[in-house]
């Protein structure tokens, strides 16, 4: 697994909408409509996460979701951080 460029990252970026590089991670906050449905999506990410051994940081603040994705073996934004950016996505609907 390698650390993607920045033209990398900005291509796959442009495929995400809302995801964003900052520092080297990226990044996306949610607004669900309840306590209940952030946490419920929480769960969901954290079973698929656990299912691609690959973990994101998450930070919950009542209806809002904030995913922080990187890889830390190569100190920066991998393949494997988009991938689970659009799992992310796909579970949050």
């Amino acid at each position: 697994m390698k650390k993607l460029t920045d033209a990398e990252i900005r291509t796959e970026l442009e495929k995400l909408p809302g995801w964003r590089k900052q520092g080297e991670a990226i990044t996306k906050t949610f607004e669900l409509p309840s306590f209940a449905r952030a946490v419920e999506v929480v769960n969901a990410v954290a079973k698929h996460a656990d299912s691609v051994d690959h973990h994101p940081d998450m930070l919950i603040q009542y209806r809002k979701l904030t995913f922080t994705l990187n890889t830390h073996d190569v100190g920066g934004v991998s393949a494997k951080d988009i991938e689970l950016a659009k799992n992310v996505d796909q579970l949050a609907k």
